[in-house]
């Protein structure tokens, strides 16, 4: 008899669904690519989910805020859940998959098995087997490519992928750690809590597996509770075990220490206002931070993140601080994490995304080829959604032209960045070129030259200055060209407040899509969060034909996008962007961009 498989074909099989799957499925998906996703939990996210609720981190300083898939998605967390509810959230990006077409999902299936082959040397993946514990049933995947975004490398053990565990020697790489021999030692897991400040006193009898803290133990680690920044990130274990392999046993151990963080703060009249804090979510999936780390074409170091990533082939960006934790985590005695800053952004080079000897596979996230000094940096989930993004902009070059990943590097990078940069995706310093005639095409409004610099938000990278332009309302700004052309694609580069500056509460309240702690004291401190002032609403965008018609090509009343792209076959002599309203105040408003190709 035998329990029953069910067979797939696809062109890209994404393994794993949190943030970095996430995007390279939906970028796959949308370029034309037959994608199947597969996830071992109920819901989409990975470490940003409601089973584990880490928050979504990335590149330091507003104006590096990470763009593309994963700004989409924090803008839309903005519109529809307003109050950061976690049913929401994990609804929204379970969304995110299921609006996309070309996309079949996998939900509660862990890919256990592969099948390759290889043929003159080169080793490829042919399938791979999942086991989906709600139907009982086996999914066998055939695909053209593979990316593994699985976090733990799932596919490295199975393929025969080279990878790395652990922390480098000093001597290496040359990198400037406290690390005199290499070890198998990672950063630890977390099982986080979550607490809920009310205006009435409540009580709360801790389970007998509760550990019971100490002050000494509690000395590095005392919880700030009315600071809105305290996530409890340092209930960590298992960094000095087997990341992977002892995660159950070490689950265990954060259960108790978590149960035991929250009867400190509860009962142990040391922590103000304890009695009013009440226990909102205690996780039993353990958040991790390190374990399998791919090997690519290259590996990037610390060196490489400290000296600003200027890669040829740069393909995202990080700029998180160097943030090592400690392999003995609570228990070390020392401070949990050495913290270090970067030169945010920093580039982050495409030869990190694919495998150095299976030629089909790709992979993005934490697992992507790196050093543990410069993981530290490039593992959190707002890079990994980036790396996620150009790794499936990169299948897709590569199905379209019957190339391997490596095969893109070398022949077709500058492609890559191109569409990466069309989608919205920041890469530091670099600009989209732009075709003849919109440079040659007069302006509409005389002093508007910005709109067609290739830049799609200001940085430092390109310098000082503002790279947009202001437009008052009802005002249309665009081109009259020199003679009829034939566009295919507008292209429109909003101001979505990468700072957050416009958004209600305190620095952290802004930056961050969900939130921790929430306050229900009256305090104010967990207000109801508003879409970005500056982002434009409403708008228009028209053209002429060479008849002298004028036709409408996209009219939006409730705009959720920082970047826009409209798809099109016309030809056209005028090309104009009309602003309508803004989601905030005021009769002008910011573009960065506005052309054609």
């Amino acid at each position: 008899m035998g329990l029953e498989t069910i067979f797939h074909e696809c062109d890209l099989c994404v393994v794993g669904g949190g943030l970095a799957g996430m995007a390279a499925a939906i970028a796959a998906a949308r370029g034309g690519s037959k994608v199947v996703i597969v996830q071992d939990r109920p819901m989409f996210g990975g470490n940003a989910s409601s089973e584990i609720r880490m928050w979504v981190c990335g590149a330091d300083g507003g104006e590096n805020r990470e763009t593309g898939i994963i700004e989409e998605i924090q803008l839309e967390s903005l519109y529809y859940n307003p109050y950061k509810k976690y049913p929401l959230w994990d609804a929204l990006l379970f969304g995110k998959i299921r609006a996309e077409e070309n996309i079949t999902a996998l939900l509660n299936c862990s890919v256990c098995a592969a099948d390759c082959s290889e043929t003159d040397g080169a080793r490829r993946i042919d399938t791979v087997t999942g086991w989906q514990t709600t139907t009982q049933k086996w999914h066998r995947i055939r695909a053209a490519y593979f990316a593994d975004c699985s976090g733990d490398s799932i596919l490295a053990p199975l393929t025969g992928a080279e990878y790395r565990v652990g922390r480098e020697s000093r001597d290496e790489f040359g990198e400037k750690t406290s690390q005199e021999h290499e070890d198998r030692q990672t950063m630890g897991m977390s099982c986080l809590i979550q607490c809920r400040k009310t205006k009435e006193p409540t009580s709360y009898i801790p389970p007998v597996w509760a550990k019971k803290m100490t002050p000494d133990a509690i000395r590095l680690r005392r919880p700030h509770m009315e600071a809105t920044s305290e996530n409890f990130w340092y209930l960590e274990l298992g960094g000095n075990r087997d990341s992977i392999g002892d995660t159950e046993e070490v689950r265990d151990e954060l259960l108790a220490l978590a149960a035991g963080m929250f009867d400190y703060i509860k009962n142990s009249g040391e922590v103000e206002d304890g009695p009013y804090w009440q226990l909102d979510f205690l996780g039993f999936l353990p958040g991790k931070r390190e374990s399998r780390r791919m090997v690519g074409e290259y590996i990037m170091t610390q060196g490489d993140v400290l000296a600003g990533g200027h890669f040829d082939d740069v393909c995202a960006f990080g700029g998180w601080p160097l943030d090592d934790h400690h392999p003995d985590g609570f228990w070390h005695a020392g401070n949990p994490n050495v913290w270090g800053r970067t030169p945010a952004p920093y580039g982050i080079p495409y030869r990190c995304l694919y495998s150095k000897n299976i030629e089909n596979l790709f992979f993005a996230g934490r697992n992507i080829s790196m050093t543990h000094a410069a993981m530290s940096s490039a593992r959190v989930m707002a890079t990994c959604a980036t790396l996620g993004e150009a790794a499936g902009c990169a299948a897709n070059l590569a199905r379209e032209y019957g190339l391997t990943p490596d095969g893109v590097y070398r022949e077709r990078i500058r492609d890559l960045q191109a569409r990466l940069m069309e989608a919205g995706c920041f890469l530091p310093g670099l600009r989209r070129t732009m075709p003849a005639w919109i440079l040659d095409a007069e302006l509409i409004r005389p002093g508007t030259d910005a709109l067609r610099n290739g830049a799609d938000r200001t940085n430092h990278t390109y310098g000082e200055g503002d790279q947009g332009i202001q437009v008052k309302l009802g005002e249309a700004v665009g081109y009259r060209f020199r003679e009829p052309v034939r566009i295919a694609n507008v292209h429109l580069a909003l101001d979505s407040d990468l700072a957050r500056a416009s958004l209600p509460g305190d620095d952290c309240e802004r930056r961050h899509s969900m939130r921790a702690n929430v306050f229900e004291d009256g305090s104010g401190k967990s207000p109801m969060m508003t879409m970005p002032a500056p982002l434009v609403k409403a708008y228009r965008i028209e053209g002429v034909t060479a008849d002298g018609e004028r036709i409408l090509l996209a009219e939006e009343r409730c705009n959720l996008r920082q970047c826009v792209n409209v798809k099109t076959d016309c030809v056209l002599t005028e090309l104009t962007f009309t602003p309508i309203s803004l989601w905030g105040t005021g009769d002008a408003v910011h573009i960065l961009s506005f052309d054609a190709r």
